[in-house]
């Protein structure tokens, strides 16, 4: 495999950040302009409860997607270091065990999504039509929550394996199918909401066909995992799933938190706040596609003792997210009226859109900072500093902020105490993913494979070999 696992370790890292960040942000940017083609959709349907819903909906949706993302880290994290270090054997042998993991935990959350969406949905706000509403679209979109997971899970080991090319088309396929389905289940069919949650599911399985065919028919990257070989990976696996899956779950633990204090100005105000939440990550797609790029480049070069392109990689990412960042917030202030406009977005809604097209969008910057370093987090063994960081931002970060940003300026202050206490947490965790790499470059080469898999004290506790 020397072929795939090579590039990353002798080639440019500037070129290879870039063509691994662009291959993955672009599938992102179908599945993400889907989503906001949902909120399109949804709109013209003229009723605010609708938009409202979405918002709700979406934030206990995000739950299950970080739990996705944290496996799926998992999964690019340990394939793509067996790979640096050509144990191919290995890397099949973990993506089997993970994919068997994958489908286990999605089960469950389906199961524990459709019964407890109810009091989730009151807990964080959700009242009246919004409520009904929400509670009809979950139902039916939890069942895609498998594979969704089998569906990032296959993307991020085919990054690992350096098929970038197929990863981005997994994405776009499913994006191509929801955007062909919504329009004909919520308005020709007829169904509304629940049109969009069934294509959402279809999307979703399509997600994973599409991105285990080449796996397994390609690249030969997987074995099937026995009962034995499941007990034994277990521990490894979820050595860096736990702590990334934590480390993502906070992020909706936040967003839940700011979600219930909007409520508490209305349906117009959380409708505008839906709007940024699906405008988001489609505005700032490069930044997600970066965060799981960037993380096999990291662990690769760190396999093969790298320690000098693993800071230049770091290094890029940084300076390629500020570039990006201040291009895009600059085209959002432009066309913010239009943007306000394409969603029906009035009163409390339409300010915040405003708000977040302006400075905010500046801000994120910071954002864009703490995901670059959780990727380096991921993939240098020590996943817990991530979750460390992640929490933080989104519970001492958030929490405090947004409470004394809506006793002075209501919604608008929510939103900019959100972001002011994340740039803190961002900069701290710049400054500890830098001094880590010093502090791994400075120490003994770099662990074999399989001890890295076996032995994680390091990952099990925050501070152990923590080097100040």
């Amino acid at each position: 495999m020397a072929s795939s696992t090579g590039k990353f370790v002798t080639g440019s890292i500037l070129r290879h950040t870039v063509v691994m960040t662009l291959s993955s942000g672009a599938g992102l940017l179908a599945i993400f302009l889907v989503d906001l083609a949902d909120l399109y959709f949804i709109s013209l349907l003229g009723e605010d409860a609708l938009a409202a819903a979405v918002g709700y909906a979406g934030t206990l949706l995000f739950f299950f997607t970080s739990v996705s993302i944290g496996l799926a880290i998992a999964m690019g994290a340990l394939t793509a270091r067996a790979l640096g270090a050509g144990d191919e054997a290995r890397a099949r042998h973990v993506a089997g065990s993970i994919a068997a993991i994958m489908v286990v935990v999605g089960i469950a959350s389906t199961l524990a999504l459709v019964v407890f969406a109810g009091p989730l949905l009151t807990l964080i706000g959700a009242t009246g039509e919004a409520h009904a509403y929400a509670m009809s679209f979950l139902c039916i979109a939890a069942f895609g929550t498998p594979f969704l997971m089998l569906g990032m899970g296959g993307g991020a080991l085919l990054r690992a394996h350096g098929d970038a090319r197929r990863a981005m088309t997994t994405t776009l396929s499913a994006a191509v199918i929801n955007a062909i389905l919504d329009p004909l289940l919520i308005f020709t069919a007829g169904l509304g909401l629940e049109g969009a949650a069934i294509a959402t599911v279809i999307a979703r399985i399509t997600l994973a066909i599409v991105a285990w065919r080449p796996i397994m028919a390609i690249h030969n990257g997987v074995t099937r995992p026995s009962p034995t070989s499941l007990r034994e990976d277990t521990g490894a696996v979820f050595a860096i799933a736990g702590p990334a899956i934590l480390t993502n779950i906070a992020t909706p633990v936040g967003f839940a938190f700011v979600t219930r204090m909007i409520a508490d100005f209305g349906t117009q105000a959380v409708a505008g706040y839906a709007v940024i939440g699906r405008l988001t990550p489609f505005a700032f797609c490069l930044v997600f596609g970066l965060s799981g790029a960037v993380g096999p480049i990291i662990g690769q070069n760190f396999g093969a003792g790298q320690f000098d392109r693993v800071r230049e990689a770091f290094r890029t990412a940084l300076i390629f997210v500020l570039i990006y960042v201040i291009a895009v917030s600059a085209l959002l202030f432009i066309f913010s009226e239009q943007i306000a406009d394409l969603f029906n977005a009035t009163g409390e809604a339409r300010e915040l859109v405003f708000l977040f097209c302006g400075p905010l969008a500046l801000a994120f910057f910071f954002n864009a900072a703490l995901f670059t370093t959780n990727a380096a987090f991921n993939n240098l063994e020590r996943p817990t500093y991530a979750a460390l960081l992640n929490w933080g931002r989104h519970t001492l970060g958030t929490i405090p902020f947004a409470w004394l940003g809506a006793e002075l300026m209501g919604a608008r202050g929510v939103l900019i105490g959100q972001y002011a206490g994340g740039a803190i947490f961002a900069m701290l965790g710049i400054w500890m993913a830098l001094r880590l790499i010093d502090g791994q470059a400075q120490g003994a080469p770099p662990r074999k494979v399989g001890t890295i898999l076996t032995q994680s004290r390091a990952a099990q506790w925050p501070f152990s070999n923590w080097r100040p």
